[in-house]
């Protein structure tokens, strides 16, 4: 098999509708689960151990968006490989060799750099460094395609209606909102950076969505947006960007990474859900078209 750092494998998977006739466009950053086995004969952990970064299956739970006009652009590998809902330039000198220190990042001290160090729970993905060539590989391979597809995709939108409205969809373990929270326990966290990302008239309609169809929902604690949210969205321009994180125990065991029986209902609801945002959107005065 040839190297993943010479050779990389598809960067995305993209979804277009028959009809895009909305300027919302969905995508899943983190539901990759390509484990190239070279990576796996690499990696100090397991497989199920690497999934525990993964925001399972958040791809099939939003797979409706293109029946309702609406691109699915999700991420081919997995966060634990690369993650592109990092900067490029967010490296880890405690796992790429030669890098020089640099101003201190919160998220790359943590090992959550744009090539991670860790998965959840702190737990180190490789046995010392990796050589910058393969970091520069995975970037050039897989970042930096998946974000020329996701940037296409919100310039069309904005040429044909105006304005552009990403919704980039993730989960959240079950245990982050441990402690945080007071009164009844949000399975859905909207980030839009405290309106940075998003003009309130959108996130107030995507929230409502959200609540007609059963979920608590709370706002930018603990989850406000990364990169995603910050380098696209540009609401006084027309560009907005909503990140959703939803709670993985409403429809999988995270112990064992597998759907449980909550899923076919989450799933359900949530295409309404899909269905409603990229119908108010749609530019016939619906309550989120551009004003």
């Amino acid at each position: 098999m040839s190297s993943p750092a010479t050779t990389p494998p598809r960067a995305y998977d993209l979804r277009a509708p028959r009809a895009p006739d909305t300027p919302v466009v969905f995508a899943s950053p983190h539901s990759g689960r390509c484990y190239a086995p070279a990576f796996l004969e690499r990696t100090v952990l397991t497989a199920r151990q690497l999934r525990s970064s993964e925001d399972a299956f958040v791809d099939r739970l939003f797979a409706s968006a293109p029946d309702h006009g609406a691109p699915l652009l999700a991420a081919h590998m997995p966060r634990a490989w690369i993650d592109v809902n990092r900067a490029a330039d967010e490296l880890d000198p405690a796992l790429i060799e030669g890098l020089p220190r640099g101003p201190r990042n919160p998220r790359v001290a943590s090992g959550l750099g744009v090539v991670p160090r860790v998965v959840s729970g702190g737990r180190a993905i490789y046995r010392g460094k990796i050589p910058a060539e393969e970091a520069t590989a995975r970037i050039d391979g897989i970042w930096a395609p998946y974000h020329a597809t996701l940037a296409r995709l919100l310039r069309e939108q904005f040429a044909r209606f105006g304005q552009a409205i990403l919704v980039d969809c993730h989960s959240m373990p079950h245990e982050a909102l441990d402690g945080m929270v007071s009164g009844r326990r949000p399975d859905v966290v909207l980030g839009d950076r405290y309106g940075a990302a998003a003009a309130p008239r959108i996130v107030d309609r995507v929230e409502a969505a959200f609540a007609e169809a059963g979920f608590a929902v709370s706002r930018n604690a603990p989850f406000a947006g990364a990169f995603t949210a910050q380098h696209y969205g540009r609401p006084a321009e027309g560009y907005h960007v909503v990140q959703v994180e939803i709670d993985r125990a409403l429809y999988m065991d995270e112990a064992t990474v597998t759907p449980h029986a909550g899923f076919a209902d989450v799933q359900a609801r949530l295409a309404r859900i899909v269905a409603r945002i990229c119908d108010q959107a749609r530019p016939r005065g619906g309550s989120l078209a551009a004003e």
